[in-house]
């Protein structure tokens, strides 16, 4: 037996030759190693997205998506006015959305909403293939709880990222809120176009309707064009028309194939679209409506009310003005303005308030609010001689009458050498003892200076009953609110208060010759009168309270002494009005001694109303630019037209007899006798009257008459005596004459001192 031995050294080991995998062999590998690696992504997917689940909260909602808007009526809380809104929308429950609503936009949008999760696990899946053939832009349909929650919590933005947070949200709104609360919220959220937010916003916006009165087009449509509204608008054009055909028909017949309706109606709506109401042009600011609104605003936030609140809290305002009287005075005042005159250089600023109440009924601020947002209602002018009023007021409450005599010639000089004349439409001297009545119809300068100095602090007492009125003072006070809530230049310590330097607006001061018409009785002027929240809860009703600021027997002779400014004084153009008035006159001049501003303020017993001409700026030259500057003619005159038409069908109502007031003046300066009774009324001697003439020489009227109004009566013998005699001693006088005395011009008297009022 033969034996075989290895060679010396080490053992050497073979390793077995290494078998080749065949290809069956290969793709088992793959799909095992695939599926491990799909595995180990799946966990840690799901890993992730649990912990996205837990760690990621329902935010905050975006604020401007729970904000609803608020609406603004006219006085008789029902005409619409305007809105306040960061987003046009109005929530409603979902009992006030139509089934067929429903039933559209469940079709349209997520069939399976009331089966689903909240999710669409394909759509991500296809937003993942889109992201990554696309870098960061995603695609794909969303649910209704998607949608809603994109919308009230998250961004537009299109990243992968956003879709996935957008699930997670969705399945915790999913457990929080029920379907219908969601598609409550979904379809109060959703924007459909037109400015619209939400059902009801979109149902006014295309069909002038609330939303429960929608028809099966109707909410066909509506679920159509949120898809894509602005595309999807027919207003857009024809393009945009047949886009939203063909989504409009698809709609229907989803709604068809889930049952909703039947296959016929389907067709038979198909057919057409729902017809569409014209559409407004106008901007929700346009006219007078931007200058109202802002008024409301204003007045809101002084109330307490935030900007968040106004702008989104859903509110129901209900205000002050009358909607048939604010289109009255405005016809009025364009009719009435000088022909050839437009609004971008001449302003006319008008304003009624309601004696009693201080509501501002109506008003007009000049140019349409979207090519100047300034009200010149609010922002008004030298008042002029209609402070005049409350120097009458405050004389007869410090204890002089109406027939008390005052300086009726120029120069007034005050002690310190300051001088002040008669001018404009009081340019004449009428002697140096005239009555406070004779006075306030010629709107005489130098009287109403002497009358104002006659009192201790007189120009104080003025400013305190201007203010008292309704003046506001000219640091604001809560106790004296206006619109606006100052008066610039309204000082205590002016020696020319009487004279009008300060700038009042026609609101403030028509509210506070609100306070005569009223009998004494001030009213706050105000807007708005009740504002209820968006739960329905009343949050603040007005209450029409009033104050006594002028004694009952002071009114009355101070309104006697208006009256007479309308019924034969510089105010006779407001007797058009066919009903007792009272008023006066005013104008002003600025520091070029230039008349800037030219005034009428008057009141019937239920309406005060003030009409305010001014140029440019507001401080430009009217002289030698309007065909005539004073107040007793085109202010006047509009006056009148506006109160014809805003007092139309009012009961005619009488101002209290005057009582003629004799109490003890602060001086017995002016003692007066009557010249002897003539047994037959000589001529008028020329060198004690004026004499008429129609052609004066130059002054600053533009017209050849000093009061181009109605021609004044011929002189008569019950006219003012024109030179100084002692009034009788006794103690009651007897009524004052209304007998204006002619008021031709003379020769112009020196120019007044700068910003000196001059009627």
């Amino acid at each position: 037996m033969s034996q075989t031995r290895r060679k010396p050294g080490p053992a050497v080991k073979k390793k077995p030759a290494k078998q080749k995998l065949t290809p069956r062999q290969w793709v088992k590998r793959g799909l095992l190693g695939f599926l491990v690696l799909v595995l180990v992504g799946g966990l840690l997917s799901v890993g992730a997205f649990v912990l996205a689940y837990q760690t990621i909260e329902i935010p905050e909602a975006n604020e401007e998506f729970e904000t609803q808007t608020s609406f603004v009526y006219y006085a008789d809380g029902e005409a619409e006015l305007g809105q306040f809104a960061r987003q046009n929308r109005v929530s409603i429950p979902l009992d006030d959305v139509p089934q067929r609503m429903q039933d559209a936009v469940v079709s349209a949008e997520n069939k399976n909403f009331w089966k689903d999760s909240g999710i669409d696990p394909k759509g991500i899946v296809r937003a993942a293939f889109s992201n990554a053939r696309a870098g960061e832009t995603t695609q794909g349909a969303s649910t209704i709880t998607q949608q809603y929650v994109k919308i009230l919590y998250l961004t537009s933005e299109r990243k992968l990222s956003r879709k996935v947070k957008e699930a997670i949200l969705s399945l915790k709104i999913q457990r929080e809120m029920s379907k219908q609360e969601i598609l409550e919220g979904y379809l109060n959220t959703i924007y459909f176009g037109r400015g619209a937010y939400g059902i009801q916003a979109a149902s006014e916006a295309y069909f002038n309707k609330g939303a429960k009165r929608l028809k099966l087009r109707e909410a066909a449509f509506l679920a159509s064009v949120l898809n894509n509204p602005s595309s999807y608008d027919p207003a857009n054009g024809e393009e945009a028309k047949e886009a939203v055909s063909r989504r409009y028909e698809y709609v229907l017949g989803r709604m068809a194939d889930d049952g909703h309706i039947t296959e016929e109606k389907a067709e038979t709506a198909m057919k057409r679209l729902p017809k569409f109401p014209k559409q407004e042009a106008q901007s929700s600011y346009g006219g007078q409506k931007g200058h109202m609104l802002k008024l409301v605003r204003d007045e809101l936030l002084r109330l307490g009310y935030s900007e968040a609140q106004i702008d989104g809290g859903g509110l129901r305002v209900t205000t002050t003005f009358d909607a048939q009287m604010m289109s009255d005075l405005q016809e009025a005042v364009v009719e009435e303005r000088p022909e050839g005159f437009g609004d971008k250089q001449l302003h006319i600023g008008a304003a009624t308030v309601e004696p009693g109440t201080g509501a501002l009924k109506a008003f007009y601020g000049g140019q349409d609010y979207l090519d100047s947002q300034i009200n010149w209602a609010a922002t008004g002018g030298m008042a002029g001689s209609t402070m005049k009023a409350f120097t009458i007021a405050t004389a007869i409450k410090e204890g002089f009458s109406l027939n008390d005599r005052f300086d009726g010639n120029s120069p007034f000089t005050f002690p310190d050498g300051l001088e002040v004349y008669n001018a404009g439409e009081g340019a004449t001297d009428l002697g140096s003892s005239i009555s406070m009545v004779t006075a306030a119809q010629n709107s005489t300068n130098t009287a109403f200076v002497d009358m104002s100095a006659g009192m201790d602090d007189g120009p104080k007492k003025i400013h305190d009953l201007a203010v008292a009125a309704g003046l506001p003072p000219q640091e604001p006070q809560d106790r004296f609110p206006g619109i606006p809530g100052r008066t610039v230049d309204l000082l205590q310590d002016d020696a020319l208060i009487t004279l009008g330097k300060a700038r009042t607006s026609p609101i403030n001061i028509a509210n506070a010759y609100a306070t005569f018409a009223n009998g004494g009785e001030r009213a706050d002027v105000h807007v708005v009168r009740k504002v209820v929240e968006a739960n329905g809860e009343t949050s603040y009703t007005r209450k029409d309270t009033t104050r006594r600021v002028v004694d009952e027997d002071v009114n009355a002779d101070t309104v006697y002494a208006l009256e007479q400014v309308v019924s034969g004084g510089s105010g006779r153009a407001a007797l058009g009005v066919g009903r007792p008035a009272a008023g006066k006159t005013g104008t002003a001049t600025n520091d070029k001694d230039q008349v800037s501003s030219s005034w009428f303020v008057g009141f019937t017993p239920q309406l005060s109303t003030a009409v305010m001409y001014v140029r440019g700026d507001g401080d430009d030259q009217l002289d030698d630019w309007l065909p005539s500057f004073y107040g007793g003619t085109y202010p006047a005159q509009t006056w009148s037209g506006i109160m014809e038409r805003l007092t139309e069908g009012m009961e005619v109502e009488d101002f209290p007899d005057p009582v003629f007031l004799d109490g003890d003046a602060p001086d017995d300066r002016y003692t007066y006798t009557p010249p002897p009774r003539p047994t037959q009324p000589p001529p008028p001697p020329p060198s004690k009257k004026p004499k008429p003439s129609k052609k004066p020489k130059p002054t600053r009227e533009p017209t050849p008459t000093e009061e181009p109004t109605p021609p004044p009566p011929p002189p008569t013998p019950t006219l003012p005596p024109p030179t100084p005699t002692p009034p009788p001693p006794t103690p009651t006088p007897p009524p004052p004459t209304p007998t204006l005395p002619p008021p031709t011009p003379t020769l112009p008297p020196p120019d007044p001192t700068p910003t000196q009022p001059v009627g």
